[in-house]
């Protein structure tokens, strides 16, 4: 499979987050929620990388790589927490948009920090999707 391929399935299930997630959330506090998820994604994962055959590998990554592993997964971390507190407080059909706005962050830190080189096609999706987050969230 292409990139592309992978990209619209992480679409697919990020949608199935915010759905699933407002319903397991209804009557659960959220950090709870948070915790309960994380432990079946260290299994998931885990078990995919035993596997695989690749958790030797562990031992050879470089400290730079976990260093940003580590800031990943802190980041990770806080991004689920608050997304678990927003589902629980808001609507799926407000927050996720709003999450997204994610997106064109990553887009504007890619050519900041990653040195990556604006395109009109990225600067203008960029440009789209927090135009779309803004009419999601605001016109009713």
């Amino acid at each position: 499979m292409t990139w592309a391929v992978y990209a619209l399935l992480s679409a697919l299930f990020g949608a199935l987050v915010a759905i699933l997630g407002k319903i397991g959330v209804r009557d659960v506090d959220s950090n709870l929620a948070v915790a309960i998820r994380t432990v079946i994604i260290v299994f998931f994962a885990w078990g995919i990388v035993l596997v695989q055959g690749n958790g030797r590998d562990v031992w050879r990554i470089s400290r730079h790589s976990y260093t940003f592993l580590i800031l990943s997964a802190v980041a990770t971390g806080l991004s689920w927490l608050f997304y678990y507190k927003a589902l629980k407080l808001g609507e799926a059909s407000r927050v996720a948009p709003i999450d997204k706005l994610s997106v064109a962050l990553a887009v504007g830190m890619a050519f900041v920090f990653l040195g990556e080189k604006p395109t009109t096609g990225n600067v203008l999706g960029a440009v789209l999707v927090v135009a779309g987050v803004l009419v999601s969230v605001l016109v009713r």
